[in-house]
């Protein structure tokens, strides 16, 4: 057997260089993620596994078509909606989304530092500060190939939850039948959980990331945008961003599917039917499934909140960036790309200070919630024009598969969105 052969077609292999797609899905299960998927579990139990194999495709189509952008164009998502907005459109729902993601930092740092003091027995507001402190210096101070490795090792956090359902009773062939034949009667309670559970799956800082995040990638190989690429690069390239994305998505949907499930088999089975924060649902867990679920519940908190913050800060600053045509890029160092890492500095420490104002973290929450809303179907329609135009994407626009399963996505949001303000 010829192992230097087998080992040179592993390298070649797109998922040798999973990236940009890995570490969107992951961020996308970030603290208050956690909260919404172990809701769904406690309180409808088995009968909400289906939301995470329905939300997938929509999910990784959006996604592939964000990598897609900037990698073919070699400028991030909101460089290429200059070409489809007004200026004072984008604008504000950049802002909007600035504010969304602030209030959701602020709520995934108090659900970090409220598992912190679980397990360690320090102050949530210390552990809150030491995390926020964290997560700038590695983002302001490293550059970005080095910074990309850590946010790589920190994916594998997402495993304990996988993990925790070795540690409980899973009837599978049940769990099996629930995810494709559920028994749930839609009203206002399960809508609003459908509704909280694709608005936390299929999120707009999770497009501006991964568009800048190819963009980073491709400035750090020295390579140029894919509209100048000969037709072997362009292959490879959209064959990797393909591979990259649908199996980063998979892992997400799988670890989400794994909190719901967990949830479902632990809290409702025993009556508990209501979790308003990621430190609850860990401590429910610690009588019912013992001290080594809690712990993995809690560490699985902690690793995905210090990938999640650093996403939410760093969309929103290649965001404005970009609108402004400012310089944007983690490679760069704060001297060099003073305001782009001004709004990450804003964005984070803005966040720390709504702990100790009277917004309640479940408030910031549900007003990021409700922003995300406002944002999402209007950024999922300029995605879904951007991506069809030949005068931007040269001859690499969506197939027809793409176009309908992410028109498919944007119509599904825009119900979700209309529904929560009905609601």
């Amino acid at each position: 057997m010829n192992f230097s052969a087998i080992w040179a077609r592993i390298k070649q292999h797109p998922l040798s260089r999973v990236g940009p797609g890995l570490v969107t899905g992951v961020a996308d299960d970030d603290p208050s993620g956690i909260v919404t998927y172990s809701q769904a579990g406690a309180q409808f139990g088995l009968n909400m596994l289906w939301t995470m194999p329905f939300a997938y495709p929509l999910m990784s189509t959006i996604q592939v078509l964000c990598a897609r952008i900037g990698r073919v164009t070699g400028r991030g998502l909101s460089a290429n909606m200059k070409l489809a907005f007004p200026p004072a459109v984008l604008i504000a729902l950049v802002s909007i989304l600035l504010i969304a993601n602030v209030l959701n930092i602020a709520a995934d740092i108090a659900a970090m530092g409220e598992v912190a003091q679980l397990v360690t027995g320090i102050n949530w507001h210390i552990m809150t500060g030491v995390f926020v402190l964290l997560t700038l210096i590695l983002q302001i101070l490293i550059p970005y190939r080095h910074y990309v490795f850590f946010l790589k090792w920190l994916s594998l956090s997402l495993l304990a939850y996988g993990a925790v359902l070795f540690t409980v009773h899973v009837p599978w062939g049940e769990v099996v039948w629930k995810t494709f034949f559920p028994t749930i009667t839609f009203n206002a309670a399960s809508a609003a959980v459908v509704v909280g559970i694709f608005g936390t799956t299929i999120s707009p800082y999770l497009f501006f990331w991964q568009a800048s995040q190819e963009v980073e990638d491709m400035n750090l190989r020295h390579e140029n945008s894919l509209l100048l690429g000969n037709a072997k690069e362009v292959h490879s390239e959209l064959r990797r961003i393909q591979w990259d994305t649908w199996s980063g998505m998979l892992y997400s949907n799988v670890a989400a599917y794994c909190i719901i499930l967990a949830t479902a088999v632990t809290l409702h089975a025993v009556g508990i039917r209501d979790i308003n924060t990621a430190a609850e649902a860990a401590s429910a867990l610690r009588p019912l499934a013992g001290e080594f679920a809690f712990m993995l519940f809690a560490l699985g908190i902690l690793g995905v909140g210090l990938m999640g913050v650093p996403v939410l800060a760093g969309s929103a600053a290649y965001a404005l960036s970009e609108v402004f045509g400012w310089r944007s890029s983690l490679e760069d160092s704060a001297a060099q790309a003073g305001k782009f890492y001004a709004i990450i500095a804003i964005s984070v420490l803005g966040a720390l200070a709504i702990q100790y104002s009277p917004i309640s973290p479940m408030k910031a929450l549900f007003w990021s919630a409700v922003l995300n809303g406002v944002v999402a179907v209007p950024l999922m329609v300029a995605i879904m024009i951007l991506s069809s135009r030949s005068s931007v994407m040269g001859p690499h626009v969506a197939t027809l598969s793409m176009k309908i399963l992410g028109w498919l996505a944007t119509g599904f949001m825009a119900v979700a969105a209309v529904y929560m303000f009905v609601a």
